[in-house]
This record gives C-alpha cells, structure tokens and sequence, in this order.
C-alpha cells in the first residue's frame, strides 16, 4: 500500500464546553474583550466577542507553556511509536 504524507485527516469539529467563571475573572474577560475591540476599532458585542475569545486565550496560554510543549510532544512520540509496532501493521 502507498504511504501518503497524510495518513489521517484530524478531526477538526468543535467540541462545545460550558464552565463557571468566578466573577471577578468574568469581569476582566469581558473587560478584555471591550480592550480588543476598542485596539481593532470596532464594536464590543461582549457575549460573543467572549466566547469567541476564550477559546484563543486557552490555546495561547498552551502554546506558550513550556512544559506543558515538552510533554505534549512526549506523548505524541509515544503514540506515534506505539502505533508503528509489527502487530498495528494496515
């Protein structure tokens, strides 16, 4: 069989979360939102500028933590060497 570059496509559908925020952080999130639109120049719509930033703001605090990086591409390399083993041969 041909080995493509691409042997999966990721699964790439949104996995909706619901969670409490204290209320002082929900007022910085919204605060922060207001502060983005105001830098972008355009109008705050604060529920759903939140939500849509929230998910940004996760994804930037992962990138940026180093360890979290180191281990996350651990275990990548684990899976990765545990699935090329003779007996998960396609």
């Amino acid at each position: 069989m041909t080995k493509l570059r691409i042997s999966t496509i990721p699964d790439s559908r949104p996995v909706k979360l619901t969670i409490e925020l204290p209320a002082e952080i929900h007022r910085d999130l919204l605060l922060y939102v207001e502060l983005v639109s105001a830098t972008a120049g355009e109008p705050a719509d604060t529920v759903t500028d939140a939500a849509r930033l929230v998910p940004l703001m996760v994804g930037r605090f992962m990138e940026t933590d180093r360890a979290f990086q180191k281990q996350r591409h651990v275990r990548v390399a684990r899976t990765k060497s545990a699935g090329s083993g003779p007996g998960n041969a396609p």
